[in-house]
This record gives C-alpha cells, structure tokens and sequence, in this order.
C-alpha cells in the first residue's frame, strides 16, 4: 500500500530534458507528472526523475515530488487536508499544491532530505537500527496524540473493522467479508467459518472501538524517511490511510511489516529485504512505546485486526490454486496459520515469553 516518496539521489543534470518517447511504458505517467505541475503553476519542462513506488506514480524534482493517483478515491486530496493538523515534529513535507478530478489527483511536495527507511535497513549496524527506532516511536507517539480533524471517510479501508461503541457491531462488516470470503474458489468453508467464531469470541477487547486522535494508517519503514548522513528520521510519509482509530492499529501494521518486509517494498528491493533483519524490532519498539503495548488484550486485539487485513487482501487477491500450492505468504495461508496459532503474531508471542 505504502509508496517511496522523496528519496535523495544525485543532483539531476541541468537543462530541459528530451520529450517522452512515444511507445515507452512511462510516457503517460510522466505525462499526469508535467500536467500536475503546470496546473500548480510550477515549470513542467523541469527534469523529473520516477521513484519506485509501491502504490501510486511518484516524481522527483531538485526540490519537489510529485505524487499522483490514478484511482477514483480522493485519498492524496484527504492526505493534503490532514498535513495541516500534523506536529511540525512529525516531520511531513510542505503541501506546495493539490489538484486533479476524479481518477487522476496530483498532489506537489516539498522534497526532504532522506531515504526510505526499508532501502538503509540492510545497510545499517544494530546501533543505528536501534536509534531509528527510538526515533520511529516518538514520531509515532506524536501523530497518535494529535486529535483526529473532520475529514471524509475513507472507502476501501484495509481492515474491515468500524467505529462502534460494542465489539460486536466493531466487526460486524468483517464477518461479511469473511462469509464472502468463503464463497470464494480454493476456499475452504470451514476455515472461514472458523476465523468468523474467532472472530465473534475476541471481539469483546475491541469495546469501544473508537478514536478521537490519529492513526498513520500505514505505517511500514518505506514511509519512513532517513537521513544517511545525521542518522536520523527526517519525516513519516504518505497519510493517506490515516484517520481517527486505536493507536494499537499503527502496532498490527508495523508488526506485520517486520514479518513480511518484502511484500511492503517495490519488487527491485525485495531481495535485499529480510524478515531477520526486522527481529528486534518489536522488542525495541516496546521499550520506546510501551503505552503502545499496554492493553492486557493487545494480542488477541492484534488477531482481530490481522484477521482483517488478511481476508480483506484475500478478497482482492483469491487464490487461483489449492493452498497447498500457494506461497507461505499469500493471504489464505496467512489466515490458515492464524487459526491453528502459528501466525507472525503468535511467534512474536512465543519468542517474547522465552526471550
């Protein structure tokens, strides 16, 4: 979900760079990246460099960056709005402009000074690994004191869990997307219905299920910008699935992130992305943020929320085969392994009361 957004490489060369090649696959992504800037009033016939990115298309200038969506959701015009309730300690870049309609939104920022956190991770010794840290939680704790603005309501949430004063009604639309779930081909019926009792039993530590303050929504070290030279946190990146919720969402997300870096990175740097090197993270982050671990339900309120995220990927990616033929990872197995107790959470479990 997460996208790189303004990491410094080497300056760009001066002058105007040669028009697009007609036929090349990012003609017409640099073309929405020009057009954005010239609506904004900025120059377009700048040189602009394409950042890899998971979700959306992403540009660079000397001083900007550019991101645009091509979907019809509005979220970078929802993130442009939040910048403005966001700490200046969170570090999010200057809003330089928002523009677009419906399918093709554009949003123009400031270019800080860093690198995605993922990218330096391998790179970086236990030392440095363990200062990142501490600066990730305070940044953390810093968006999830900051009281939640109006905003429009996001569609498409990645975990179908709501807003709801009883448990019971918090996941009512995550017991639809798991009876969906089980209609699909490859699916096994029982499994689903198996998630859906979990489900129903743990849903009383949701109560309530509400949030006045922020949740990054999406936090995984791509949208974590750091400075090579000062070894520090420069800025936390890409809002735009932030919104009023627990502060333990943040807690599901990143922990997932360290069990399966891989998948929340572009595919050039998957490779270099290892679950190992994300070990200690959790542990760290518990000393830093302890109050984000206080609930004495927080892992089964960590199942409920891993429940979602996986069956709602489930419904968008259904497997195409038996799962004993699908990869570890795939959402399914994911699910599968949750429901015998050997899910990424349940070994983060074990290793903690042994460690």
């Amino acid at each position: 979900m997460g996208q790189a957004l303004g990491p410094m490489v080497g300056p760009c060369r001066p002058g105007h760079p040669p028009p697009p090649r007609v036929g090349t696959p990012e003609v017409l992504p640099e073309l929405r990246a020009r057009r954005a800037l010239a609506s904004l009033g900025f120059r377009p016939d700048v040189t602009l460099k394409p950042v890899e990115s998971v979700n959306n298309e992403v540009w660079m200038t000397d001083d900007m960056v550019v991101r645009v969506s091509c979907r019809p959701e509005q979220r970078l015009r929802r993130e442009a709005q939040l910048s403005h309730a966001l700490p200046a300690e969170v570090g999010y870049p200057q809003v330089l402009g928002y523009g677009g309609e419906m399918g093709c939104e554009w949003l123009v920022l400031g270019r800080i000074h860093g690198l995605p956190l993922s990218r330096c991770w391998p790179s970086m010794d236990p030392a440095r690994r363990r200062r990142a840290i501490a600066q990730v939680a305070d940044r953390m704790r810093r968006v999830h004191q900051t009281p939640a603005p109006p905003l429009a309501p996001l569609r498409n949430l990645p975990q179908p869990i709501d807003p709801a004063p009883t448990g019971t009604m918090a996941v009512a639309r995550l017991l639809t997307a798991l009876d969906r779930a089980g209609a699909l081909e490859f699916v096994d019926r029982g499994i689903t219905q198996g998630l859906a009792d979990l489900v129903g039993s743990l849903a009383w530590c949701l109560e309530p299920f509400t949030g006045r303050t922020l949740v990054h929504g999406d936090l995984s070290f791509e949208n974590i910008l750091w400075d090579p030279d000062r070894d520090e946190v420069t800025a936390l990146l890409d809002f735009e699935w932030s919104r009023g919720a627990p502060p333990d969402l943040d807690l599901d997300v990143l922990l997932r992130f360290c069990a399966y870096p891989d998948l929340h990175v572009p595919s050039a740097y998957a490779a270099m992305t290892l679950a190992d090197d994300y070990s200690e993270v959790p542990h760290w982050l518990s000393e830093d943020y302890p109050e984000l671990f206080k609930s004495p339900h927080q892992l089964d309120r960590c199942r409920l929320y891993s429940i979602a995220w996986d069956v709602e990927e489930l419904l968008n990616f259904p497997p195409v085969m038996a799962s004993s033929r699908l990869d570890a990872r795939h959402p399914y197995r994911r699910l599968q392994s949750l429901l015998v107790g050997d899910s990424h959470l349940d070994r983060l479990h074990r290793s903690s009361i042994t460690a």
